[in-house]
């Protein structure tokens, strides 16, 4: 069983962290879940889903909102610093921050660990583990692509979520699963989100 952690941060794009979440507990994942008090916010706005602050109501409403799976949730909240992500001795498989603010990805970039989610990251990028960073924003400025190319530059993927167009999604569901099953790919994570180029799989 892979543990993959993931961060939700408060950029617009909650979607795509939501899916991504449903298709790692579906394939069998264990996820460490943690998110900012903006993405609590975003959750709300973009998709009616409230993030509850203690993490045994989110396990609750989360597994009640996904239905069954087979992987194992767990959320911890974003000063719990005895999180297993929290510490190199257990820093789990990869971690993705979807959607991840520029001030989140500024702070890992400058190395200032001061929640769960930049030092679970700053752990990632010490153990040489793979850690996935998914920026939302438009247009990027001078400071945002320095800090992305300094964090690529110690190890991270940077994975705008672009969605592409050549495989003519019907919806927005369809753009949405692009960018999560190309995560879900560099975490090695087996899925059938969408046709693979030169292929004719049909979409679940």
């Amino acid at each position: 069983m892979k543990t993959i952690n993931l961060a939700l941060t408060g950029a617009s794009g909650m979607p795509y962290g939501m899916r991504l979440l449903e298709c790692l507990l579906k394939s069998g994942c264990r996820v460490n879940l943690v998110y900012s008090q903006a993405a609590q916010i975003v959750a709300k706005q973009e998709m009616g889903i409230v993030l509850p602050t203690r993490p045994q109501d989110a396990e609750r409403a989360l597994s009640e909102r996904l239905g069954e799976f087979s992987g194992e949730l767990r959320v911890f909240g974003r000063d719990d610093w005895y999180a297993p992500m929290a510490s190199g001795s257990n820093p789990g498989d990869a971690m993705v921050i979807c959607p991840c603010t520029m001030g989140t990805l500024a702070k890992i970039a400058a190395g200032i660990s001061d929640d769960l989610i930049a030092r679970a990251a700053d752990v990632m990028i010490k153990e040489r583990r793979p850690l996935i960073l998914a920026p939302r924003e438009m247009p990027f400025s001078v400071i945002h692509l320095e800090n992305m190319l300094k964090l690529a530059r110690a190890g991270a993927v940077i994975m705008p979520p672009n969605p592409g167009f050549y495989y003519q999604p019907g919806s927005v569901q369809d753009m949405v699963d692009f960018v999560v099953a190309r995560i879900l790919d560099h975490l090695g994570v087996a899925n059938t989100l969408l046709p693979r180029w030169g292929e004719d799989a049909a979409i679940d």
